[in-house]
């Protein structure tokens, strides 16, 4: 049974439209540079034709991430060639489409995948202009019920992950205390900006490796969590107002920042590991690291900047690049989770399953605008952006080019 389009934006004729019944979902091979992981894996297709649906995967598609093409079709799928773009009801990945993809959907279908509207305003026009509902796995609500279907933390937590890893490999020192015969090793000391998901991971996997571990963030909130994973909290003065309703850190205003860098410089000045997370949803990382506190930093410390593609917490950062400056190695690896594309696959797609299966009856797949997660991550539909804050900027965006 097909459930009523209720989402508030009208089509032209002024009548909301029903989602006709989708029966293909399609999973494309990504083709932006250095992606490595897949939108859905065997496990998660098994669990898509148990609910009806044809699953198509375009050959190839799960290879770098450890997933062949015969365990998918073990797993009931079809696999197939990229023409399916032009036929599937849906279509799953993790990067956005490029312009030309974008341009091979059909009328109506439904597309999921990661994509930040901000950033790639040009695609959402042409997602608009094609009549694709897409839904933006980036908008996700943070709400409980939704934490299964939450793409950025998933991605996060392996991004937290391998960024301790990474500086820990690029390190001249180990990690933890030992005690040997030749002497003592003393710890590395870690220093983490921002406590959400990436850095809580972050300061669990240093804590692991047997690092002594300092965290900082502008969420008076995070203090609890970061104690309770065996870290300090460095305190800083109005942190407490700096959390939004839906538990995102909110943008800080030079003033704190300026207080925060003044707190921590000496914890950094001392720190073998330096890993920054912070990010504001829709605006340029914030500069937690200037060129003067590098410069500060022992001789072959690292620093892992996980807000590079977005740039960057440290003002030397290059994205895609690890370099050294000041006799300090600064990590500026992108997409993290890519570079661990077997698990990072397998979490993505329990999300996209998550999402989902609620709305797949009889075969069908069938969203329900009402629905407070569908509501929340519809950016387009029939026609028109659906998403308040992305209809301003290409409002406002449409003004400047004018």
């Amino acid at each position: 049974m097909t459930l009523p389009c209720a989402h508030p934006a009208p089509n032209p004729a002024g009548t909301p439209l029903p989602i006709p019944p989708m029966t293909t979902l399609f999973v494309p091979k990504e083709t932006l540079p250095g992606e490595t992981r897949v939108a859905t894996t065997p496990e998660a297709v098994s669990r898509f034709v148990r609910q009806g649906l044809e699953v198509l995967i375009e050959r190839g598609a799960g290879l770098v991430a450890s997933y062949t093409d015969a365990a998918y079709e073990e797993a009931g799928a079809t696999l197939c060639g990229p023409e399916a773009w032009e036929t599937a009801d849906a279509v799953a990945k993790v990067q956005p489409p490029s312009l030309e993809e974008a341009g091979r959907l059909s009328k109506g279908c439904v597309l999921v995948c990661m994509v930040i509207p901000s950033a790639q305003l040009e695609l959402v026009r042409a997602l608009r202009d094609k009549g694709v509902t897409c839904l933006a796995l980036d908008l996700i609500p943070r709400i409980t019920r939704a934490q299964s279907m939450d793409v950025l933390s998933s991605q996060a937590t392996i991004a937290g992950y391998k960024a301790v890893l990474l500086a820990a490999a690029n390190l001249g020192k180990l990690c933890p205390l030992l005690m040997t015969a030749a002497g003592t090793v003393k710890p590395a000391k870690v220093v983490i900006f921002g406590a959400g998901v990436a850095g809580l991971q972050a300061i669990a996997t240093a804590r692991r490796l047997g690092c002594v571990v300092e965290a900082t963030d502008v969420r008076l909130a995070a203090k609890e969590q970061v104690e309770s994973l065996g870290a300090t909290f460095i305190e800083v003065e109005g942190a407490e107002d700096l959390e939004d309703e839906g538990g995102y850190a909110k943008e800080a205003s030079e003033d704190f920042l300026q207080r925060q860098r003044e707190e921590v410089a000496r914890r950094v000045s001392e720190a073998h590991i330096v890993i920054t997370t912070a990010l504001i949803p829709g605006r340029p990382a914030p500069v937690l690291v200037p060129e003067e506190m590098v410069k500060s930093m022992q001789e072959g410390s690292v620093i892992v900047d996980l807000a590079v593609e977005s740039g960057g917490n440290c003002t030397l950062s290059q994205a895609g690049e690890i370099i050294t400056a000041h006799g300090v190695t600064i990590v500026g690896t992108k997409n993290l989770p890519a570079t661990v594309p077997a698990d990072a696959s397998n979490l993505f797609a329990k999300n996209v399953l998550a999402l989902l299966k609620p709305f797949i009856a009889e075969g069908a797949l069938s969203l329900d605008f009402e629905d407070e997660v569908i509501a929340g991550c519809a950016l387009t539909h029939d026609g028109a952006v659906t998403h308040a804050q992305t209809t301003e900027l290409l409002s406002n965006n449409y003004e400047v080019k004018a």
